[in-house]
């Protein structure tokens, strides 16, 4: 297994709280299938089939937030509710009022939630209390907060802290491109974004396109900074840094894969998969933070 998107947060290095003690926090909300009147679940589930809530492997902990939805659109209870409403004009010789519509409206909602198709989601989480990293594999900020929140009410006084560095994401990437060099260990590929900092919010973005230095260096004399940059470190993971300091688009290139070769059974796949990719990702991490002036100090 890898991550695909990491949003970065801060634990002490080490962090002292053990396996157990997460199992136990995390069991008062562990995940259960929702009941037939409830629109949305959400609780804790475990990461393996036979496993606890917490996956350990050399120290690293894997928890995993599940999330079940009912899909019920408004616009199917709209269509009931004006269907039911005619009925209702035809049966008393007038159309029910707005607050009738509205309570109609809520009554439709009850009696098609049994009925509504469920999706079932998965948030990953990784603990790295050896190195102090906590990383939720998530596209945007807001899916890591329902994480993140149901975390810090989980454990009490979880000492957690947003990832800050020294030098603006948006600053260093910037002159990453106007002198064309990227930092020790990194290559920068092919897919960038180019935005304007004025009231225009012009943007240039370039996907499986060559940077052309000169190019470049002219957009950015316009006025226009890097948002977004995509990078190889170590010749072994590519991955999109961000102006917000998180790492998308993550992709183990073949060198790693070719690690893997030679595991047995599913259980040792993802144990493997899961301490090669920890292991990588932490040393990323550290780089990526070395590379924008090391972590700001409160």
């Amino acid at each position: 297994m890898w991550f695909k998107n990491l949003q970065i947060y801060r634990l002490p290095a080490p962090w002292a709280y053990t396996p157990e003690q997460l199992e136990e926090a995390l069991s008062s909300n562990a995940f259960t299938p929702a009941s037939s009147n409830e629109l949305l679940r959400q609780g804790w589930d475990k990461p393996r089939p036979n496993g606890g809530l917490v996956h350990v492997v050399n120290k690293q902990m894997l928890i995993v937030l599940g999330t079940e939805k009912k899909l019920l659109p408004s616009s199917v209870i709209n269509q009931v509710a004006k269907a039911r409403a005619a009925e209702m004009e035809e049966a008393q010789g007038f159309a029910p009022g707005k607050k009738a519509m509205k309570e109609l409206k809520e009554r439709v909602a009850d009696e098609l939630l049994p009925r509504a198709f469920s999706i079932r989601g998965n948030v990953w989480t990784w603990i790295d209390p050896v190195n102090g990293w906590l990383v939720v594999d998530a596209a945007s900020p807001a899916k890591a907060d329902e994480v993140i929140k149901l975390l810090l009410k989980a454990v009490d006084r979880m000492p957690l802290e947003s990832l800050r560095v020294q030098r603006s994401p948006v600053g260093v990437m910037t002159e990453w491109l106007q002198t064309d060099e990227a930092p020790a260990g990194f290559t920068v590929d092919m897919d960038t974004e180019l935005r304007a900092t004025g009231e225009s919010k012009a943007a240039v973005r370039y996907v499986k396109h060559s940077l052309d230095p000169e190019e470049v260096r002219r957009h950015i004399a316009a006025g226009k900074q890097c948002t977004r940059l995509a990078m190889t470190w170590d010749s072994k993971i590519s991955f999109v840094l961000t102006e917000s300091l998180a790492i998308k688009g993550v992709k183990p290139l073949d060198v790693l894969s070719e690690k893997d070769a030679g595991v047995r059974n599913d259980d040792e796949r993802f144990d493997g998969d899961f301490m090669l990719m920890t292991g990588e990702l932490a040393k990323l991490m550290a780089d990526v933070v070395e590379a924008l002036g090391g972590e700001a100090k409160a």
